[in-house]
C-alpha cells in the first residue's frame, strides 16, 4: 500500500510535521474537538518528532544507571479556532530551546492553513528517580540543528 503520509511523520525544514485525523471520539455533544483532545494530538506530535531524530524514549529509560525520562513542566495553549469530526490536521513541533535540564517545544495544530492550536511546551529531563537530570549535549545539538534548518 502507497500511502502518501509516514505513519510518524517527517521531518521538513526543522520542523516536524505530523498528520492526524479527528474521529468521533475526538469529540463532544458538539461535533467538535473536545478541548483536552488536543493534549492527545500535541503529546503524538513531540512523541514522533523524538523518533523522527532516532530518539526512543524507552531506550532512553535503560541508556544508563540513572535513566533519562522527559515530562511535561509547563505548557501554554492558546485555542483559535475548532476542528470538527473527520478534518485532517497538522501537528506540527519545533525546538526553540534545548539544553541543562530543560527543552522549549512550539508546536501548532493547523487545518489546512487555518492555525486551531498555539502551543508552548516546556519539558523538564528527568531521571528515572525524577530528579533533574541534564539533556545529553548529542541530543540538545541535534534537536537545536533540526530547528536551524526551519530557520
Amino acid at each position: 500500500m502507497n500511502s502518501p503520509f509516514l505513519i510518524a511523520g517527517e521531518l521538513e525544514a526543522g520542523s516536524h510535521r505530523l498528520v492526524q485525523r479527528v474521529y468521533y471520539e475526538d469529540t463532544d455533544f458538539s461535533g467538535l474537538v473536545y478541548h483536552a483532545r488536543y493534549l492527545h494530538f500535541l503529546e503524538r506530535g513531540r512523541t514522533d518528532y523524538l523518533r523522527c531524530l532516532g530518539v526512543e524514549q524507552r531506550e532512553l529509560l535503560n541508556a544508563d544507571e540513572e535513566g533519562l525520562v522527559f515530562v511535561v513542566h509547563r505548557m501554554e495553549i492558546d485555542f483559535k479556532g475548532p476542528a470538527r469530526m473527520d478534518d485532517v490536521l497538522t501537528i506540527s513541533t519545533v525546538t526553540e530551546k534545548a539544553g541543562g535540564a530543560k527543552m522549549v517545544l512550539s508546536q501548532e495544530i493547523r487545518r489546512d492553513d487555518t492555525l486551531l492550536i498555539a502551543a508552548k511546551v516546556i519539558i523538564a529531563v528527568i531521571n528515572a528517580k525524577g530528579r533533574p537530570r541534564r539533556l545529553p549535549e548529542k541530543l540538545a545539538a541535534q534537536m537545536l540543528t533540526a530547528a536551524e534548518s526551519a530557520g
